[in-house]
């Protein structure tokens, strides 16, 4: 009777005390909830105050009335003055991007925006080191069909090697483009075209699982696409692992200027020393063409009759509109580069003087 009540007194005593946690932590919300009503509202008035100021900036230097020297110093300053607001825990407390469609129709009504810059820095982390494991095997997977192809294969590829392959970009492309989405609902600068670029991708790929391969007679003529896009993306691996090491040098000399935020995701061909320009661009720019032609090639094969099916024609508008894409997302990126290394210059010019 004894260790009956015993017990019985225990399971009263915790079922309270469950209770009284319970109430300190719902207070404890409901203060912490309080008082950061008043900071939220202060960060937007800071971010706001920030945005009018660089309007005001801008109106000024395009009617002349504010030196291009001083104008560049206080852009820099408007712009260190950004970072810290979106590269602390303030960035919590700021309105983030809307979650697209993409992320509503795979994770459903979830908010996948992160309270703690740490956590941030972590799915950013993730995505870089998928990008890297990625790369890798960009290069590897069409180089091991290609090998086979000539060494085992008689020059002529089998229907489920390659749509394995086709698979695997499948899914590569559809988690690059949830990590990026979920990387820019948490403030990272990602440009558009590259998230629009892998959903081309995935559709490429979908469509492509129902291209039936074709084989003997005359199989390298009706398989000259597909060969041709195998090389295309071992070319394309090599240029991911370029672009991946050359973000690292860079990016973290940005941050450390106060020139770009810790989420952001700067690509090969935005940023570097000029050295590793001149390599990087011509690879892009080569790839770019080596896509269109591999578009046009499809195209072609489907007008011709070689290999009729509505997937080839598909797939080859697919690929040339990327390529066009990527082309002019490249100069664009160029463009601003220059017009920053021209202020920069500019900038030194007149400390020299002063």
């Amino acid at each position: 009777m004894e260790e009956s009540s015993s017990i019985e007194e225990s399971v009263a005593s915790v079922v309270e005390e469950a209770k009284e946690v319970q109430d300190a932590v719902s207070a404890h919300i409901s203060k912490a909830s309080s008082d950061e009503e008043p900071l939220r509202q202060r960060v937007r008035r800071v971010d706001s105050r920030i945005h009018s100021l660089r309007s005001s900036l801008d109106s000024l230097v395009s009617t002349k009335q504010i030196p291009p020297s001083l104008a560049d110093k206080l852009d820099e300053d408007l712009q260190r003055a950004r970072c810290i607001i979106v590269d602390g825990d303030s960035t919590s407390l700021l309105p983030g991007h809307a979650q697209g469609s993409f992320l509503r129709m795979f994770l459903g009504p979830i908010n996948v925006r992160a309270s703690r810059k740490d956590v941030q820095l972590k799915v950013k982390e993730e995505y870089n080191s998928y990008r890297d494991r990625t790369a890798l095997l960009f290069l590897l997977f069409p180089a091991t069909l290609l090998i086979l192809r000539s060494w085992v294969w008689s020059g002529c590829l089998p229907t489920f090697p390659v749509q394995m392959y086709q698979a695997w970009l499948l899914f590569l492309y559809t988690g690059l483009a949830l990590r990026e989405n979920i990387l820019r609902v948490n403030g990272s600068d990602i440009r558009p075209w590259w998230i629009y670029h892998h959903y081309c991708a995935m559709v490429m790929a979908l469509v492509s699982l129902t291209w039936e391969i074709k084989g003997q007679p005359d199989c390298a003529k009706k398989q000259r696409g597909v060969q041709l896009f195998l090389q295309w993306a071992m070319m394309q691996g090599v240029a991911m692992l370029l672009q991946n090491r050359y973000q690292r040098q860079r990016l973290y000399t940005r941050i450390a200027l106060g020139k770009a935020k810790r989420m952001d995701v700067v690509w090969g061909e935005t940023a570097g020393v000029d050295g590793q320009l001149w390599l990087l661009c011509p690879i892009l720019f080569t790839l770019q063409g080596f896509e269109a032609y591999v578009g046009l090639l499809l195209l072609r094969t489907a007008v011709v009759g070689v290999v009729s099916e509505w997937q080839v024609i598909f797939c080859g508008v697919l690929l040339v509109l990327m390529a066009v894409g990527n082309f002019a997302n490249t100069v664009q990126t160029l463009m601003a580069k220059s017009r920053f290394k021209a202020k920069m210059r500019r900038s030194k010019s007149k400390q020299r003087l002063n």
